[in-house]
């Protein structure tokens, strides 16, 4: 770490002193590090700070290196910025505070609250029905706290994997009726008329658990302007296996709406409506991507396609 970083970290946190605890993850591509800190002197014990650099050399783990890849994942980056600065102190939802954000030449840093000493320190790769449904509060806690809102700054159309940014995937696409159908299907959900902010990269990874059942959000690269059946759909596909998300599609959405209602503080009957008919269309979205990136991937399977065949048949 240079000594302009653990100078603002020392100035932020007003520390004395700062020890490298440990790497937590390397970020995706070879783009930084997620590293714990600890501090002397502080009233605050740890930070967690995310240190993005540029790669020297291009390295995808499936293979993806492009110009396209490139610039994408550094926008990543600058809408996090963006979004801890200017959006994150009016979420409703549960995330880690930011103690400030620095840039020195090719390299920013984030210094975030250490949720581990916050009391989220559980990690889930398997969820029970009540941990799904505090993932669900989180995001309709999420969504209600942008609703109507213009993304300035952020994404204009959020997600990781929304179509105007993945040119080489849809190219890839063997399935020729999604791929005829890939543009309407994002335009469905581009133009509808309740919007929000979406998280992006609602993904199980990307939540925090406590020992008494709450949970904390992180990650926020992709965070940008859309309906909110996208993250629940992704949320879903990425815990859930095929059965259990046919078997438990209603009381997802019917669980998810519930918290909605409760955080908008009113009832909404039009954007629901509006938002319950998406659902299988964000669904088919995110699987128009996966069948291009990823042909072989898990999460493809027989519930996904029957909601896409679906969905193209409606459009």
């Amino acid at each position: 770490m240079n000594s302009h970083f653990k100078s603002f970290i020392l100035e932020k946190t007003k520390a004395s002193s700062l020890q490298e605890k440990e790497v937590i993850q390397n970020l995706w591509s070879g783009y930084g590090k997620i590293r714990r800190i600890t501090l002397e002197g502080s009233a605050i014990g740890s930070v967690v700070i995310k240190n993005v650099e540029l790669p020297k050399q291009k390295n995808h783990p499936r293979g993806w290196n492009s110009d396209i890849g490139h610039q994408r994942k550094l926008k990543s980056y600058q809408v996090e910025t963006f979004w801890y600065q200017n959006y994150s102190s009016k979420c409703l939802a549960r995330l880690p505070k930011c103690y400030g954000v620095t840039q020195k030449d090719d390299e920013v840093l984030i210094i975030l609250e250490d949720l581990d000493t916050a009391g989220f320190s559980l990690r889930k790769q398997d969820v029970n029905w009540q941990e799904i449904e505090a993932c669900l509060e989180w995001l309709a806690n999420f969504h209600a706290s942008y609703l109507g809102q213009d993304p300035n700054g952020l994404w204009k159309i959020g997600t990781y994997w929304h179509l105007a940014t993945r040119p080489q995937e849809l190219e890839a696409l063997e399935d020729l009726a999604l791929k005829k159908a890939a543009a309407d299907i994002d335009a469905t959900l581009n133009n509808c008329t309740y919007k929000t902010f979406v998280h992006g990269d609602a993904k199980l990874a990307n939540f925090c658990f406590s020992e008494d059942g709450q949970v904390a959000g992180v990650d926020f690269q992709y965070v940008g302007g859309g309906c909110g059946m996208k993250d629940v759909a992704y949320f879903v596909g990425s815990c859930l296996n095929e059965d259990e998300c046919e078997r438990l599609e209603n009381k997802i959405l019917d669980t998810y709406f519930n918290y909605l209602q409760n955080a908008l503080g009113s009832k909404n009957n039009p954007l629901e409506n509006e938002w319950r008919a998406l659902y299988p269309v964000a669904w088919a979205d995110f699987h128009r991507f996966l069948k291009g990136w990823s042909p072989g991937h898990w999460k493809i399977n027989s519930y996904s396609e029957r909601i896409t065949q679906r969905v193209i048949h409606n459009l």
